[in-house]
This record gives C-alpha cells, structure tokens and sequence, in this order.
C-alpha cells in the first residue's frame, strides 16, 4: 500500500502531469494499491479528477484501487459535488474510495419534506401543523414558508430538499467551479437558466440548480453543452452571485483560496469586499461610479440618491435638505450595470427585471458606516432606484439638538417626565418625527426603566433599548406586536406609527393602564392629530384621559452660513408680523457649497399641545375638526408658523422657507 501525498493544488497542467506520472511509475512497478493523502491539497481541478478516475479504472482492472484520505473542506466538497466522493467516506479517519461519476446516484425520497424536516430535528410537529394550515391557504411551498416565517434557515431548507431529491447540496464558493466548465455555456444562458456550471470531467458537467426538477431547462444544458449532467443543489440567489464571479474572466490563484467555515452567517457588512469603498482602487468603471455616487451623497449630506433612465441619458440626482438636485448623468447603456453593481452590493436577485426589489447595504466611507437602504421600481426605461442614506454620525439622539425653542423644549421634557399617557409626534413624511421619537427614547433611557420599541424598520439601534421589528409578512403587524410588548412589563413604549385602529385603541389602553406611549401620525397640525385618532374609531372619552400631548413639526432649510446676507425687511412685512423696527434678516446667495440654492441643512419648527383639562373636556364631546380648531385658537397655542417665525427672525431661515412647508402666506 503506497501512500502519495502532493504538496500542492492539483490544478496546473504542472501538477497534474506530475500525479499522472506518479501513478503510472507505481503501476510500472507492480504497487496496485495506492492511498492519495490530500491534506495539503488547497484545491483540485477536473482534469486531476480524470486522471484519478483513469486510474482507478486501471488499478481496478490489475485487482489493485486508489483511495483517498484526509480530503480539506473545500476539496471533500468538490469530491462530493462532482459525485467522485460518497459523503458516507468522509466520516472519522476512513480512507475515500473513488466512484466513478453517478455510480452511488441516491434514489429520491418518497418520504414528504416535512416528515424529513422532523427527522432531521428542524421543526416540531405543532410548528408544521400551523405551516400547513398557512400552505393550504397561501398556497406557498413549506419550505418557502418556514423560512419566510423565521423557523428555517435557507441553509437547512437546501438541507432538508437535497435528501428528499436524493442530491447533494453544497453551499457555493470560490473554488467550486472553474473556467473549463463555465466556459461551455454562455453567461446569458447561465443566467436565464439559473444555472452555474461547476466542473467537466469526461463527458459528465457538474451542474448546480436551485430547481432540479426543472427538467425541460436542464433538457436545454445537456443540448447545449453535449453533456450529461451531475446536480447539485444550491441556493438561487447564491448561483446568481457566484455567476458574476465565474463569468468575470478573473482566474482565481489556488494559493489564494481559503478553506474557511461555511457554517456562518455574515452579520457585518463591512467585512464584505465591497463595503469598504475608499479602499478599491482600480476596479472597474461602473464600480468606481457608484462608489463615487456613495462617497459624494454622503459627503453632500445627500439623504436620497435617485438613479432613473431616460430615453437617451441615466439621470442621477441627490436630495439634500429635501429638495432634488441633479448632479450627473451618463449613458443609458450604463445603466443596467449600475442597477445590477447595486444589486450585488444589496445581495438581491439581479436577474429579476421585472418585479420591484427592497434591500439594504452597509458601507465604511469617510471613517463613517453608512446604512443604505436599496429600492428599485420597473419603468419604461429601466428599473429606478433610489437609495436612501441612513448616516448614523448625522443622526440627532438628543432633545438638546433638535432646534426646539426654549419654551417648547420645557413643554416637551414635561410631556416626557410624566409616567404614564400618550404622546403623539405628528406631520407629513420626511419631516423628522423618527428623528424626534429616537432623540425622546434616547433622553428617558435608564437602567430602572424597560423601554421597547416596535418599528418598521429599526433605523437606528440604541443601548439599553429593547426594539423589536414588525413583519407583515409573517402575520406580525405593529398591532398584534404591541399586544405581545404588553406582556413584557414595560414601562415606556415607542410605535413607530399609529396605523390602523387596532394599534390605536390597544396604545390608548396601555397608556391608560400606566405606560408612557409615544408614536406618530401623518396629519398636518397638532389639532388634526386628535380628530384622526377619532376618525380611527378611538372613544373620545378613552383618548381624553389618555392624551398627555401633541408635537407637530416640519423641516425647513437653513440660509447658506457660506453665502449669508442680512437684509432689512420692508415695512409692511414688520407690521404684519410686529417684528421690531431694526429687524434684519438673512438670506444666501448661492454658492458652490449649497447647489446655489441659498440653503443648507435644515432645522425644525415645531408646533406643542398639552392636554389640559380644558381640551380634555371638549374631546369627551367628540368634537368636530373645526371645534378643535376653534379651541386651539382661543387657547392661544402657537402654531408652526408662529414658531417658523422666531427662526426667521434670528436669521436662521427665510420667510419664503416657512412659508412653503406650512402652506401660510
């Protein structure tokens, strides 16, 4: 019995001339029964596995074999892949007996996946009774459902399918496929199919599907590349990723790749090779681009970035302080690579066209980890995206920093020290209402309170804050969450938005019952806040006694600091509004710095209703909108103008600007 042992990867036409003559210098001999050690072989290639199946074939017809022992990972797998290795010769120190390919085929399982997913121990059976009355309702596959609903990882769902089919899956990665193989079907093709060709040996490809009973496509691989065919199952949206790399024309270097775990979930993007976007040199022109759109968003304070197709131009333009500017363009060939550069950093199906897509990403740029946030949207000329950019260095966690006036301020640390009732922060979207939500969670954290949050999504993570996420998808909406939240003795709940009745009625009862709510709502004012939770079905008399305040705001942008100039305002302005005589007041130029708009950043105006035992009496009437309005007027609340004005007198905004978002004259 000879033991061989190769000291390195058998890929190079070098080492595997070498293994061949090897062998045949044993055989020579007489020496028929050979052990190949593969503990120091990084990798093998088809044509070292033709030359191992050729000479087993020989050494069997002598009366001898060729075994093998100590195989790596990645190179246990390949074996496994290609179906020279039965998974079964892999367990302890037993030495591999090479098959020759499809010879151990496993018959596909009778037995249904979900008795299989209870052998394997991935499931119990009341969780498969309550997935199969959801299939006979959605009409779902039970493995799609399992892990949409979080009980199944996609890895063991693979797992659990490549038994029934009787097919082995292995989780891809560099060094399962090489370009001998890859290059006997067009990328096109591969793509459409969803297919990535793996290895050749002989006459037989190693293919791996998400789909292996798709039999027409796979009809269509062996016409095409004049192969018969050995699956492997593996993940769709792995294949497509893993199409990108073995389509690229880059040849991988065999001392290069790492037989690392594949039992583990990537939790930190920016340990991906694309996150890290300062630190790419040299790569190629329409990565550089969209690294570059990143790198400027954020160094703009850009809060969207909008990438959508003409006919004849890929328009791109950024948000800042809400409004849309355009900053650069490009051909309109280029914009399908964009969108599919944007994909692959999201991790999303860069195949599909057709069907809107949502994802998020995590960048360092700038010293800074930037989350964006991915949605694209089908149009007539290509797919829209838009990335929304969450910077948590910008992010505002502090009541100090919201820009509040000093009496609203106190109002609003008032409203906060109070140990039970319902705070409501209300105003369109895109006007700060998260940002004041966080920053008012942020300044009642403490180790003696249990603060939970529900939110859709959780944009900022916070210590000592218990948040919790909603899934529509899985039957978990903000309603049936706050229901559960309940159970968890808090004693501050944050939600995200009032919705619907439900969530409505059940915040009214916890704040009535001793805990402190906040949420949001889209309405206009402070006072259109009450008339929409009692459109909502809420009893008046419940949202009286519950209602501890209201904070309305907007956004509005600050005068250029670049470009300022102060100004005198005419007479008839200082009457209307009884400002001082030597009031001045600024406005910018336009510069460079702001898009010669005169503006940069933005700061909040902000409207606050106490609910005082006047008001509370009026809502147990059930007051229309215009009684409530009536109300608020005779209590001399200010409004937002009222406040958008303050600012405009201390040069920290323009009339036009508070005029604009408050829809006053």
């Amino acid at each position: 019995m000879i033991y061989m042992v190769p000291s390195h990867p058998l890929v190079s036409e070098g080492a595997c001339a070498e293994l061949a003559r090897t062998i045949d210098e044993c055989i020579s001999e007489g020496r028929l029964h050979l052990i190949l050690d593969l503990e120091l072989v990084s990798l093998i290639g088809g044509a070292a596995m033709e030359i191992m199946l050729d000479a087993n074939a020989r050494l069997s017809h002598l009366g001898g074999s060729l075994k093998f022992v100590n195989p790596t990972s990645l190179v246990k797998d390949i074996l496994i892949a290609t179906g020279l290795g039965d998974p079964a010769s892999f367990v302890g120190n037993s030495f591999g007996g090479l098959h020759s390919i499809g010879s151990h085929y496993v018959q596909p399982s009778t037995v249904k996946l979900g008795d299989i997913l209870l052998d394997m121990g991935l499931v119990t059976q009341k969780q498969l009774d309550e997935i199969m009355l959801i299939q006979a309702r959605t009409h779902k596959r039970m493995g799609v459902i399992l892990v949409e609903s979080g009980i199944l990882s996609e890895a063991d769902r693979l797992a659990a399918l490549a038994r029934q089919m009787g097919i082995p899956y292995i989780p891809l990665r560099i060094g399962l496929f090489e370009s001998v193989a890859t290059a006997l079907m067009p990328k096109e093709l591969a793509r459409r199919l969803e297919v990535l060709p793996m290895f050749k040996i002989h006459k037989t490809l190693t293919l791996a599907t998400s789909d292996p009973q798709a039999i027409p496509l796979l009809d269509e691989v062996q016409e095409m590349t004049g192969c018969k065919l050995q699956l492997v199952l593996a993940g769709r949206e792995e294949i497509l990723k893993y199409q990108i790399e073995a389509y690229s024309g880059n040849e991988f270097i065999p001392e290069m790749v790492e037989n690392m775990a594949t039992d583990i979930e990537l939790v930190t993007r920016e340990q991906t090779d694309h996150s890290k976007i300062d630190e790419m040199a040299g790569g190629s022109p329409v990565i550089n681009f969209v690294n570059g759109l990143i790198q400027r968003a954020v160094r703009d304070g850009a809060s969207d970035i909008h990438i959508e197709s003409g006919r004849t131009r890929s328009y791109v333009r950024f948000r800042i302080d809400g409004i849309l500017y355009e900053v650069t363009a490009s051909r309109s060939d280029l914009h399908p690579a964009i969108v599919s550069r944007l994909k692959v950093m999201a991790n999303l199906d860069i195949a599909e066209r057709r069907l809107p897509q949502d994802g998020r990403m995590q960048v360092v740029t700038q010293g800074r980890s930037i989350d964006l946030r991915f949605s694209s949207l089908p149009g007539i000329y290509g797919e829209k995206v838009v990335l929304r950019v969450l910077d948590k260095n910008q992010s505002i966690l502090d009541v100090e920093r919201l820009g509040m006036s000093p009496v609203n301020l106190a109002v609003l640390k008032k409203l906060l020290a109070r140990s039970h009732g319902l705070i409501l922060v209300t105003g369109p979207t895109g006007s700060g209402k998260t940002t004041t939500l966080y920053a008012s969670v942020n300044h009642l954290k403490s180790v003696e309170k249990n603060i939970v949050t529900i939110e859709d999504p959780v944009e900022y993570q916070i210590d000592m804050i218990n948040q919790n996420q909603v899934n529509e998808a899985i039957g978990l909406p903000f309603s049936k969450m706050l229901k559960h939240v309940l159970r968890q003795d808090p004693d501050i709940i944050m939600v995200g938005e009032i919705r619907d009745r439900d969530t409505a009625e059940i915040a009214v009862q916890a704040a009535l019952t001793g805990h402190l709510v906040l949420s949001t709502l889209h309405t206009n004012n402070a006072i259109g806040a009450l008339s929409r939770m009692m459109d909502m079905g809420v009893e008046p008399y419940l949202l009286s006694s519950a209602l501890a305040g209201v904070v309305a705001q907007r956004l509005v942008r600050g005068v250029c600091p670049d470009c300022k100039t102060s100004y005198l305002p005419p007479p008839e302005l200082v009457a209307r509004y009884q400002w001082p005589e030597n009031a001045r007041l600024a406005r910018g130029r336009g510069c460079s710095t702001c898009y010669d708009s005169g503006y940069r950043g933005r700061l909040g105006i902000h409207e606050i209703i106490e609910a005082s035992e006047g008001l509370q009496r009026l809502m147990a009437k059930n007051p229309s909108k215009d009684e409530l309005l009536s109300f608020s007027h005779s209590a001399g609340y200010p409004t937002l103008f009222d406040d958008g004005l303050q600012h405009v007198l201390k040069g920290q905004t323009t009339l036009e600007e508070v005029a604009r978002v408050t829809q006053e004259e």
